[in-house]
């Protein structure tokens, strides 16, 4: 049911989720439980695909088979529960009842009484989790055998790249259904290190890979950066040197899992106070987004569908950034739909004299077009 519900594409055998229910659920399952009973069950190679990133670069992926899918999501049902009753309150990525937004508020809570940031990025951190290391920490928690074979062979599968099977000696490949827990349960070497012994320097908020460090006084930001470093080269880990930064809230902002934060005068009491909107790239990801469904080469869509089709992207993105002060870009993000479907609809009624504007609003409002800006859910930009 998890797998299904996750939907994803195909891996290297080319079977999908439609097929396995074409010919029959109950079949696939039986002959996956006879495999694992017999011991016969083997892994394939991951299929590796690239999605386009903002700065232009690619990220990789692995996509499992479906029948590896089903394995690793049962897998994960099991022993998911185990680790989690030791992770740390401070990370919030890929676990059950914690989310992005939690990790945003917890940010925005530190920064009430600190100033120096470090926002901190693992370089390739997927690409460069040590196996032994790993399966070292797999089994200070597991001791059945045969699940430990199951998580050294889905680490050892090797991975499928434009026709070229390649080993992986080192790495988690991300799309896989493990991926996620196993990332949580190497870097919570690190949350443990932070809580017991480095708690004094700074308030730590991880989301999978990406965290915060927020401290009080530059003294206390630049020692954790050292502690940081120092945790990083025993997971034999690297923090990335162009992403890795020191900030003083006071002269500069920095973005945290889509989020821009920045601590500015408050208009109240006059003192810095911490604030965020949506980020930079954020707000481009979201207009690229709305071009795409609006565009003209869609002309022949009616203006019901495109309505449509805009409409869950505006309930989402305005979801998760109206915990933030994001009045002002909302309005921005709704005059920019406003304007792109103003254009669509005269390219697609060929006109070329003057229409009225309330012409137009109320097309959008008989087709339910819904805004980004709400002024009861929606914080105050500073």
């Amino acid at each position: 049911m998890e797998v299904r519900q996750n939907g994803g594409s195909a891996g290297i055998d080319g079977v999908t989720i439609e097929d396995v229910e074409r010919h029959g659920v109950v079949t696939f399952l039986e002959a996956i439980g006879a495999d694992l009973k017999a011991g016969q069950y083997r892994p394939q190679p991951v299929l590796r695909v690239y999605i386009p990133k903002p700065d232009g670069r690619q990220r990789p992926l692995g996509i499992p088979t479906v029948k590896d899918r089903v394995v690793q999501q049962a897998c994960k049902l099991v022993i998911e529960p185990l680790f989690e009753a030791n992770f740390q309150e401070n990370s919030y990525g890929f676990r059950p009842k914690r989310g992005a937004g939690q990790a945003v508020m917890a940010v925005r809570e530190a920064l009430v009484t600190g100033r120096w940031v470090l926002d901190a990025d693992i370089q390739a951190y997927f690409d460069t989790i040590d196996h032994d290391m790993l399966l070292s920490l797999l089994t200070r928690r597991i001791s059945d055998r045969r699940v430990l074979k199951l998580l050294r062979q889905w680490l050892k599968a090797g991975v499928l790249d434009d026709g070229h099977w390649s080993p992986t000696e080192v790495g988690s490949p991300q799309g896989g259904v493990i991926s996620p827990l196993l990332a949580n349960i190497y870097l919570h070497v690190m949350d443990m290190y932070w809580q017991t012994r480095y708690s004094h320097l700074g308030t730590l908020v991880r989301y999978a890979d990406d965290f915060v460090i927020v401290c009080r006084s530059k003294h206390k930001v630049l020692r954790a950066l050292e502690v940081v470093r120092h945790i990083m080269g025993k997971l034999k880990l690297e923090l990335h040197p162009a992403k890795t930064r020191v900030v003083d809230l006071g002269r500069e902002g920095f973005e945290f899992l889509g989020f821009h934060f920045h601590k500015l005068p408050s208009r109240r009491t006059g003192k810095l106070a911490p604030y965020l909107w949506p980020g930079h790239k954020a707000m481009n990801s979201v207009r690229s987004r709305i071009r795409q469904l609006t565009d003209r080469r869609r002309l022949c869509v009616p203006l019901t569908e495109v309505v449509a089709s805009l409409n869950p992207v505006i309930r989402g993105w305005r979801t998760y950034f109206r915990i933030g002060n994001s009045s002002e870009k909302f309005q921005d993000l709704d005059r920019y739909v406003w304007q792109r479907l103003w254009r669509w609809v005269r390219a697609r009624c060929g006109s070329r004299g003057r229409l009225h504007a309330k012409t137009f609003r109320s097309w959008f409002a008989r087709c339910g077009l819904q805004r980004f800006y709400l002024s009861r859910t929606c914080g105050c930009h500073p």
